[in-house]
């Protein structure tokens, strides 16, 4: 999930729910508030708190899940959206959310999902199945190139509506016979689809959102209204620098929901989060931060993550869609000195999970090779090439790794380079443009499987800012959405070995999530390998005072 590139966090088999048919008001397993407006008086009274600061790091927020990917809204998204799955705060699993029960056919291609009576929008309109389809379909018009649009492939006939070769919605493997009803018919047999559910991009739109163009800005000065959500919270104030969500009443699990409000704060620099977390004003930091500032230091969460820092050569454009080029580049490359001081250094794409295959990495340097490589081309001693143009963001790091390639290719190769630096608000966006050459990123999966890093290479995929088209990597990923098990991951690790042996995509570390929060006083808070905290999980399990502050009786 989604999502997100997540670069701050750098620079500092799941199992899958049964298909069979089954009622679940919800998972019993799940925490319930054990304080709160909901319990009997006769329950003795302790000082709890109801509300929660939390500080991200500054940047444009888009509120309309069908045209984001940063990490920090598939956070927000958790609170104010909510599609058939969400997920378990702890493992990551997919929990029922808006589906109270589903049918799986025998070809095991259609799913059957039957909505929850009770589900609403914050306003107390039902919710209903044909908000579902409304929304997915909205979502995969080509002409919104959504990010995460590829990622319904797995529907029969998305793709071609969303690539413009279908212009009928109807011919969509979506519909919804009745209110409470959806149907989802699928290409292939794929056990993961409740997983990939949980994505923010599969949530429900209410009617009226739909012909909305702007769900971020205002539509005359001093009126915007927040967007019409179904999640536990609703956004009751937005500027710049701070978004407030208050508990949804008309929410249909109200009675798990902790928080009465929640306060994000978008902070300009690490500084100033540290700031926060010191007043006590923030118990949860998940952003940019100075560590050397905080005073009170037990907070600091780290913990491995499905995610991968790369960076990666476009081949939109000749000459650097001749694999033979960008091969020649990596292969010249210092790898061992590149991931210098990188905690968890990567030599592959995919972070390694239970199941899937072993695939030979990036780590072998052959300058002889790699100008053998260009001379093949055609471009001996580099003679001939254009600039090369290497876009970062403003980070040390990334300017020692990408001075480093610099001089490399330069010295090495022959080949003239040029370095670009953009501001981190701008930077995901300047990577959308055909003005480059060379750009980083860091991907976290939105769920554990391959298939969420794969599927960003595919040729029509709004995700795909290297312009990668290859004939044989889309065969092998046709071939994998045929598959099931052992033998589709199999498929999935040959197309990523291809990505890695025609030098798209340069691993550079596996990335850890970064977090500050005290998980003695904030409850329903986990370390988990998509860096997602669901906020309908988390309360306050009892006040605590800042050290070295005493509490008055």
């Amino acid at each position: 999930m989604c999502l997100a590139a997540a670069l701050f966090l750098w620079a500092c088999q799941s199992s899958q729910v049964s298909p069979e048919s089954k009622p679940i008001a919800s998972d019993p397993n799940l925490p319930v508030p054990t304080e709160g407006p909901d319990f009997a008086e006769s329950r003795p009274r302790v000082l709890v708190r109801d509300e929660l600061t939390v500080a991200l790091s500054k940047g444009e927020v888009e509120l309309d899940f069908r045209s984001s990917y940063i990490a920090s809204e598939a956070q927000l998204f958790t609170a104010i959206y909510e599609g058939l799955f969400s997920y378990h705060p702890f493992t990551m699993e997919p929990v029922p959310a808006l589906a109270e029960r589903w049918e799986l056919s025998d070809d095991k291609k259609q799913w059957t999902f039957t909505i929850r009576q009770d589900a609403k929008y914050h306003n107390g309109d039902s919710l209903v199945a044909e908000d579902f389809r409304a929304a997915w379909l909205s979502l995969l018009l080509p002409e919104r190139a959504a990010p995460y649009s590829s990622l319904f492939d797995v529907i029969e006939g998305a793709r071609e509506y969303r690539t413009g070769i279908e212009r009928d919605p109807a011919k969509v493997g979506i519909s919804a016979p009745s209110a409470r009803t959806l149907v989802v018919k699928l290409n292939s047999p794929a056990s993961f689809f409740p997983a990939m559910l949980c994505h923010h991009s599969f949530s429900p739109i209410h009617p009226s959102m739909l012909k909305r163009q702007d769900w971020s800005a205002s539509a005359a000065p001093g009126k915007w209204e927040p967007p019409l959500s179904n999640g536990p919270f609703r956004i009751i104030e937005k500027n710049e620098d701070v978004i407030v969500l208050a508990k949804s009443d008309q929410y249909w699990d109200a009675r798990r929901v902790s928080l009465n409000k929640i306060i994000l704060k978008y902070t300009g620099s690490g500084d100033e989060a540290s700031g926060l977390w010191n007043s006590g004003e923030a118990r949860w930091i998940a952003g940019d931060v100075n560590l050397d500032t905080l005073t009170d230091r037990s907070g600091i969460q780290v913990n491995a993550m499905f995610a991968t820092h790369y960076y990666f050569i476009r081949s939109a454009e000749k000459p650097w869609n001749d694999h033979r080029i960008r091969r020649a580049l990596c292969l010249a490359l210092p790898w061992d000195e590149i991931r210098e001081g990188h905690f968890l250094p990567a030599r592959t794409l995919i972070y390694p999970i239970s199941g899937y295959p072993e695939v030979e990495g990036l780590d072998s340097t052959d300058t002889k090779a790699a100008a053998a490589l260009l001379a093949e081309a055609g471009y001996p001693g580099g003679v001939g090439l254009p600039v090369l143009v290497i876009r970062l963001t403003p980070s040390m790091e990334a300017a020692r790794i990408g001075g480093l390639m610099a001089s490399v290719w330069k010295e090495q190769l022959g080949i003239p380079v040029r370095v670009e630096v953009v501001p981190y608000n701008y930077y995901f966006q300047a990577l959308k443009n055909n003005d480059y050459n060379v750009g980083l990123s860091t991907w976290i999966g939105d769920f554990a499987d391959p298939y969420t890093f794969l599927q960003m290479w595919r040729r029509d995929s709004n995700l795909n800012d290297a312009g990668y088209d290859d004939e044989d990597y889309e065969k092998l990923m046709e071939k994998s959405m045929l598959e099931e098990g052992e033998t589709r991951w199999a498929t999935l690790a040959e197309a990523e070995k291809l990505l890695l042996d025609r030098g798209s995509v340069l691993p550079i570390s596996y990335s850890p999530a970064l977090n500050i929060v005290d998980v003695n006083e904030l409850d329903g808070w986990f370390p988990n390998a998509l860096d997602i905290h669901p906020f309908k999980y988390l309360s306050f399990k009892a006040f605590r005072p800042l050290p070295g502050v005493a509490m008055a009786k």
